[in-house]
């Protein structure tokens, strides 16, 4: 079957789930659009419903299962997709779960926490950042982004699916953390505040990063074993979440190593 048109009711459908988080959360639904993404999604286990491929781009043999499969004209994708050289597909997949009781941590595990990031685009850079530095998960406490939201998929490059993820209040997580023997090392200035590189990783640990605008919150500097910061040199007394996040996982890497 051949969809022409932008106003067919699935095509409207798909827009609504591009846009919405309530309509993704509603339907237990979110989409998923490039061949790399769609093909670390189903590694991650996803469960794909609805395939759409404009056939004059799209060349893979990806094997999604009991998907049903649409063909879209040329005119439909470049409408549905952000960027036109993604491979000609769009996926929809059902949510999973995001709780905290279904993540299963090893033995001495390194854990990022995210407390109320803001930004689509940040939290999908340190997702990238946790399947490089292959971390036992990353958790988002206080959300306010929406892990199924297009722009985390996107600037995640699909590594949301290759990520163990979870959401919860900061409290839950405190708790997790404190259950599983993690050690809270949050980024946080005080006059106890040490350097990034006098910290210990090599035990189990969870590293803490703030929002973007205003930092972390007293609540983590409060339940800590060590507050770091990252030597900053030049003018600006601040990084990116996302680098900041980058440059304390990969110090905590090279210490286990």
């Amino acid at each position: 079957m051949q969809i022409e048109s932008l106003q067919n009711p699935k095509i409207k459908n798909l827009l609504k789930l591009q846009e919405k988080s309530r309509e993704r959360k509603t339907q237990g639904l979110f989409i998923v659009e490039g061949k790399q993404e769609n093909e670390l999604a189903v590694k991650g286990g996803y469960e794909a419903v609805e395939i759409y491929v404009c056939e004059d781009i799209y060349e893979s043999t990806i094997d999604f299962g009991r998907a049903k499969m649409f063909e879209i004209t040329r005119i439909v994708f470049e409408k549905l997709a952000y960027r036109k050289s993604t491979g000609g597909i769009i996926g929809v997949y059902k949510t999973k779960s995001s709780n905290l009781s279904t993540l299963k941590l090893p033995e001495n595990p390194l854990v990022i926490v995210l407390e109320a990031v803001e930004k689509p685009g940040n939290l999908g850079a340190v997702l990238r950042t946790g399947d490089g530095a292959k971390v036992d998960a990353v958790i988002v406490c206080d959300e306010t982004v929406d892990f199924f939201n297009p722009n985390v998929i996107r600037s995640s490059v699909g590594t949301l699916f290759t990520n163990k993820i979870a959401s919860a209040s900061k409290e839950e997580v405190l708790n997790f953390l404190k259950e599983n023997k993690v050690q809270v090392i949050s980024t946080f200035l005080r006059d106890e505040t040490i350097s990034l590189y006098d910290a210990d990783f090599t035990s189990g640990s969870a590293i803490i990063l703030g929002t973007e605008a205003t930092g972390l919150s007293d609540f983590w500097a409060d339940n800590s074993a060590a507050l770091i910061k990252i030597p900053m040199l030049g003018f600006v007394d601040s990084l990116n979440v996302s680098n900041a996040a980058a440059i304390c996982v990969y110090e905590a890497v090279r210490q286990r190593q």
